[in-house]
């Protein structure tokens, strides 16, 4: 994937004001009308849709129900987007906020079919389109979720599994929009078809979704279970399911496993060889599945907050920046926003939360059993030239203890560098930007 741009900040004050944005197209039906409160002229398009100065702020006349009559002056002037105000390279701010007097006012509104301009009263020029002037008179914010339209599943998942081809991802940006797309959706895909007998090749797919998150395993990782660094994962045990990176404050965001070779031990043939098959459990549904059977022990564990720890290096000792819920809520609109779950690398259960240590090991035990049921559990065996790639905010990973030295390459991908790479793939820019400034 080509190289992010690095974003320079820019350094430029308000420039004095005489400066336009492009001026929108006017069409001659539209009236005039006079504003006898100022004495301004103001120009209308449509009477279900226009604009007019008021004492406060920018009156706004739209169909709908709306939960604001007017739009504040000094937010509009702050928000202008014209190549002036904004840099078009960049997207950030030309000019400083607080160089806008305080009691900055239209001069002059119009309204047209495709939004409002605004002449200011330090001379400078303002284009707002309707969809941005409507959103926030009928809404307070843009809705930056992007757990819509999420595809949950159990263990029937394993009828239709989410794949795309190696050659689609690196060949073109629509096999990376499909890509994170079904990851976006299911929770995990995988990339079929990739070769096998060089990891760096996966390695490199890898990258055309974003960067690789280096760690205290380091970045592109490739091993067999020798125990080089002390985690479970570095042996040949069975694992329950989990997420990584518990331990951090932003948990990564992606991780991805290749399986390149399993070597039977002495005297077992490849086709004997037991174990090693991969665990895939749907968190999200999991819990979706906790909170209608017991909401109780769904709240109790959304709130109670527990220390997560890496401790078993020498010389590291990770924990995030506070306790954090197995749980985690979205704060706006109360919907599951992350999952957190690692028995192993769970601290103690604190005292003085909102519930007691014992309500807590009683929504756990609920919890547990849930993830351990035949029908969440997605059982695969992971062959040479497949790679898995999952949401470790969704989907947790588990594996069966096996025999013999099975080589594994992978890495772990940032959730916002993927999201970002999601988003661009998928959407038009505008509205991507629309979606992520507001």
């Amino acid at each position: 994937m080509k190289p992010f741009r690095v974003l320079r900040p820019a350094s430029r004050l308000l420039a004095a004001s005489s400066s336009r944005c492009g001026s929108l197209p006017r069409r001659a039906s539209g009236s005039i009308a006079l504003c006898a409160a100022k004495r301004l002229r103001v120009r209308h398009y449509s009477s279900h849709k226009s604009a007019s100065i008021g004492s406060d702020g920018l009156r706004v006349d739209v169909s709908g129900t709306k939960k604001r009559e007017s739009l504040p002056y000094f937010w509009l002037r702050d928000n202008c987007r014209c190549a002036s105000c904004i840099n078009q390279d960049t997207r950030q701010r030309n000019f400083n906020t607080f160089a806008i007097p305080t009691d900055i006012k239209p001069s002059n509104v119009s309204s047209t079919a495709e939004g409002v301009s605004v002449q200011w009263s330090d001379g400078h020029q303002s284009q707002y389109d309707w969809d941005f002037i409507q959103h926030y008179v009928k809404g307070d914010k843009r809705d930056r979720s992007v757990t819509h339209d999420l595809h949950y599943w159990g263990a029937e998942i394993a009828e239709n599994q989410p794949t795309v081809s190696y050659n689609d991802v690196m060949n073109s940006e629509k096999g990376v929009a499909e890509l994170t797309a079904r990851i976006q959706k299911y929770g995990f895909s995988f990339i079929d078809s990739t070769p096998a007998h060089d990891p760096d090749l996966t390695r490199q797919v890898l990258e055309r979704i974003a960067f690789i998150r280096l760690t205290h395993y380091g970045g592109f990782y490739d091993f067999i279970p020798d125990l080089a660094m002390a985690d479970t994962a570095y042996t040949n045990l069975a694992l329950p399911a989990h997420t990584d990176n518990t331990y951090f404050t932003d948990p990564s965001g992606l991780q991805a496993f290749h399986l390149l070779s399993h070597t039977p031990p002495p005297g077992v043939s490849a086709e004997t060889a037991q174990g090693g098959a991969s665990l895939l459990v749907d968190a999200f549904n999991a819990a979706r599945i906790l909170k209608k059977e017991d909401t109780r022990a769904f709240e109790v564990l959304s709130k109670v907050r527990l220390p997560w720890h890496a401790s078993g290096n020498a010389g590291i000792t990770i924990t995030p920046d506070k306790l954090y819920p197995v749980l985690e809520l979205d704060e706006d609109s109360g919907e599951l926003h992350r999952v957190r779950w690692n028995n192993d690398d769970r601290g103690v259960v604190p005292f003085g939360e909102e519930y007691s240590p014992e309500e807590w090991y009683g929504a756990a035990r609920k919890w547990d059993e849930i993830l351990r049921r035949k029908e969440s559990e997605f059982w695969v065996q992971l062959t040479p030239g497949r790679v898995l790639v999952f949401d470790n905010w969704r989907v947790m990973h588990g594996r069966s203890a096996f025999e013999g030295i099975r080589r594994i390459c992978g890495a772990y991908i940032n959730r916002d560098d993927w999201i970002s790479r999601w988003r661009n793939t998928n959407f038009d820019r505008k509205k991507v930007l629309d979606n992520v400034i507001g």
